[in-house]
């Protein structure tokens, strides 16, 4: 099975194509950017299958980031992938973003758990952990800093995420030590290929998972009469 994955739900883009059982990518590309990510996406995607013998026709499956992070990122490669799966009459799957980020360290032969975090602003993170071997310990959720520690225990726990500082600052303060993976705050888009491909599309819906409202929400007045020409 050869699959297409798509990354935009953090501060980066990223696509690679992977073919099952290979132990490297046939193309990627990754750019970290804040915002951009609907004008940087589909010209990526581009080059990257440019690189790849068969093209599109030769894909079996997509895989996309599906959340949580930034909602218009989130829009942005759900749209693509679901896209591109119509056009090719294949199958598209979603991914957690979080999983994506701690799958790198859950079969790496270290001890203890693995949490994944990423900053939702007002003391408050996107969570999930995982035990030895890679067994869900939390689900992906929103919680305050102090109730996502509670979850950790007082175990050796390593956080990955742009909300993995926020951890171990709550952590101390509770006299836990968690340690931070540095610079791991997107996910690595092998990781999101490989998820891609054991995912089952009947239980993975590339469809958005964004475990909170907006913060910005439309107003409730009346709207302004509209002028046709």
């Amino acid at each position: 099975m050869r699959i297409l994955a798509i990354d935009t739900a953090l501060p980066a883009v990223s696509v690679c194509v992977l073919d099952a059982g290979a132990e490297r990518p046939l193309a990627a590309e990754s750019m970290p950017m804040e915002r951009g990510h609907a004008e940087a996406l589909m010209p990526m995607i581009a080059r990257v299958m440019d690189r790849v013998e068969g093209g599109f026709a030769a894909l079996d499956r997509v895989a996309v980031t599906v959340g949580p992070g930034s909602f218009t990122g989130i829009r942005v490669g759900v749209a693509a992938a679901r896209g591109i799966a119509l056009a090719c009459n294949i199958e598209s799957v979603g991914v957690s973003t979080l999983a994506a980020l701690a799958t790198p360290l859950l079969f790496d032969g270290i001890d203890g758990l693995v949490a994944a975090a990423i900053d939702a602003r007002h003391d408050h993170v996107y969570f999930t952990a995982f035990g030895p071997g890679g067994r869900l310990l939390a689900s992906p959720r929103i919680l305050d800093l102090r109730e996502a520690c509670r979850l950790l225990g007082g175990g050796r726990v390593r956080a990955v995420g742009s909300g993995a500082p926020l951890l171990r600052a709550e952590a101390a303060s509770q006299g836990i030590d968690i340690a931070v993976v540095p610079l791991a705050t997107t996910p690595d888009i092998e990781a999101v290929a490989r998820l891609g491909l054991a995912a089952d599309p009947a239980n993975a819906p590339a469809r958005p998972l964004y475990l909170k409202a907006p913060d910005v929400k439309p107003s409730a007045k009346p709207g302004l009469p509209r002028a046709f020409a």
